[in-house]
């Protein structure tokens, strides 16, 4: 899929016009964060730290949340885990600014739909799921998803990673499910090539009606120029996406681009030190404790100094 100079300036003039709002009016354009869940020190959630991540991610000045998905260890909670979330959830959001888009995947149809009509109940500004890990072909890929749009009016977002293995989730495929369901016409796009599928969903617009990134947003910087809706980041350094975004957007793109370049600083370190995103969360006062059901987090004093060393640049642009 490459793209002229041309079909790239229509791509991206296309998406500064076009205006992206959920059915209660909230923008879906921006900064939307994939809350991470609490536990406490048994591993049990903690809703309380559940609620005090949506006034933190409040103050970051965000333009969305998004709960459960994979940076929320959403394959490890209950089915009454997520229920009671979801619930929490949406009331604490309520006279708040940011949209909510509830995660509603499961790992077929039926399941997600059951995820999916518990979350309408509560009337959420938008829905997202993750692939189904037992799709075989494309087509059931397509009728999940054709699934949850007879079930909501709502933004569905559609993820094109964390699925089933080998399928490609094509875009000439998701084109045809937004015309068919308009509703279900937002991509969050981690499917490698991950660029040029951005530019191909962009120039598809309508009926694509948002086209947000994630991956921690390591090329948000080149996604934006590319007119990208916005991206899905992790919570713990939200205010600082928030800040590149307002830069970018204010025209400041060179202290954008300042700004960016450290956060990438950070988002290395987490690759390198498992538990630096957990620790971030409790260093800022958040979660009561960095613990998480995937993996121990046990930080050395070495590796503290190290995420501390990296954190430093940012802390000018931290709001909460």
């Amino acid at each position: 899929m490459k793209t002229t100079r041309r079909e790239f300036l229509v791509a991206l003039g296309v998406g500064a016009a076009v205006r992206l709002y959920g059915v209660g009016g909230k923008p879906i354009r921006g900064v939307f964060p994939i809350m991470a869940t609490p536990f406490t020190e048994s591993k049990a959630v903690d809703f309380e730290d559940l609620e005090h991540e949506v006034d933190f991610l409040d103050r970051c000045g965000v333009h969305g949340m998004v709960w459960p998905q994979l940076a929320s260890e959403y394959w490890l909670l209950t089915k009454e885990e997520r229920f009671r979330g979801m619930e929490l959830l949406a009331k604490a959001i309520r006279g708040r600014r940011p949209a909510l888009i509830l995660g509603v995947q499961g790992p077929d149809t039926e399941a997600m739909l059951e995820y999916a009509r518990h979350a309408e109940k509560l009337e959420p500004d938008g829905m997202i799921a993750i692939p189904p890990p037992q799709a075989k072909t494309l087509d059931d890929f397509l009728s999940y998803y054709r699934a949850l749009g007879k079930v909501t009016k709502r933004p569905v977002f559609v993820q094109t990673s964390g699925g089933a293995q080998g399928i490609e989730p094509k875009v000439e495929a998701l084109v045809e499910l937004a015309r068919e369901f308009p509703n279900v016409a937002y991509v969050k796009e981690e499917y490698s090539p991950i660029i040029d599928r951005m530019i191909a969903l962009a120039k598809q617009r309508p009926p694509i009606r948002g086209v947000f990134s994630g991956a921690h947003g390591k090329g948000w910087t080149y996604e934006m120029r590319l007119g990208c809706d916005g991206t899905c980041p992790g919570s713990p350094l939200a205010d600082i996406y928030v800040r590149i975004w307002d830069l970018y957007q204010g025209g400041e793109k060179d202290k954008a681009l300042d700004v960016f370049s450290k956060l990438l600083l950070v988002i290395n370190i987490e690759q390198q030190i498992p538990g630096t995103l957990e620790y971030v969360m409790k260093r800022r006062g958040v979660f009561k404790t960095a613990v998480s059901r995937r993996h121990e987090v046990k930080l050395t004093p070495e590796a503290v100094a190290e995420i501390e060393y990296n954190l430093a640049p940012l802390k000018p642009w931290m709001r909460a």
